[in-house]
């Protein structure tokens, strides 16, 4: 049965759609992309967010440590690929976590009689260019001073020069003592034009370092995401074949969340 209507018609070219209000404040300086990354009850705060929604695939090609490095700096989350060792996935964990903190304990550390020999085959391993030098080589040893880049000339030095000879020593150091803010810490690193600033004890034993690398890079990457210790957020992948031997691991390497990468079985 045909209907006429009475009224006058319209077509659609003849309707403008007027936008909802937008006020001063809208803008993209103050869209928010936080997104959840695990599950979390009602009424809750999740525990775990990206700010921004970025991840990268849990793939030999595309998720190693640079990626883990690069997603983090933006806001997002790499997760370390599994068709691998679990020590090597653990270490690329690891060197994720260690690239930036806020304060970072000493992973490259010399004895006074190691030789100009050690210390460019301790930096060929880590990539650390500023190394303690400690009375018992650790990172928590006393603190008995520190070779820099500028402590010495590769082309002018012979490599049995012992690391006594051009460290900086103890009494030439700028240090913070134990319980130091970070806020503290960096404004000492910027007042006295530092790359960095160790942290030691009463007894003078080296707690941490806080470096001004790691400040810039905050500035110049706002949206980075960080974990409690100002660390970078990583995920790693686990299969279901050796994942009770692969979590503890990564646990102990800090990984912040992981996933079951279905491809590995």
């Amino acid at each position: 049965m045909a209907y006429f209507f009475s009224e006058p018609s319209h077509t659609f070219s003849e309707y403008l759609l007027v936008p909802g209000y937008s006020s001063s404040d809208c803008i993209p300086a103050n869209v928010s992309l936080k997104t959840p990354v695990v599950k979390f009850r009602k009424g809750e705060d999740c525990p775990l967010t990206m700010n921004v929604p970025m991840v990268s695939a849990v793939m030999q090609a595309v998720s190693g440590e640079q990626m883990g490095i690069g997603l983090a700096k933006e806001g997002g989350i790499a997760f370390i690929f599994v068709s691998q060792p679990v020590e090597e996935q653990a270490e690329m964990v690891r060197r994720v976590k260690n690239y930036k903190a806020g304060f970072v304990t000493s992973d490259s550390n010399l004895r006074v009689e190691d030789t100009l020999a050690d210390v460019l085959a301790l930096k060929e391993r880590s990539g650390h260019s500023t190394m303690a030098v400690t009375d018992d080589g650790t990172g928590t040893g006393r603190l008995l001073g520190l070779v820099a880049s500028r402590d010495y000339r590769v082309s002018r030095m012979d490599p049995s020069t012992p690391v006594k000879d051009f460290m900086t020593p103890f009494d030439k150091l700028i240090c913070a003592p134990e319980g130091v803010t970070l806020k503290e810490a960096n404004d000492i690193l910027w007042d006295r034009k530092l790359n960095a600033l160790p942290v030691v004890s009463k007894d003078g034993r080296l707690v941490s370092f806080v470096f001004r690398k790691d400040y810039d890079s905050h500035k110049g990457n706002p949206l980075e995401l960080l974990d409690s210790q100002k660390r970078y957020v990583v995920g790693a992948g686990i299969n279901t074949r050796d994942y009770e031997e692969r979590v503890p691991a990564l646990v102990d390497a800090g990984v912040d969340v992981l996933v079951i990468d279905s491809s590995e079985g």
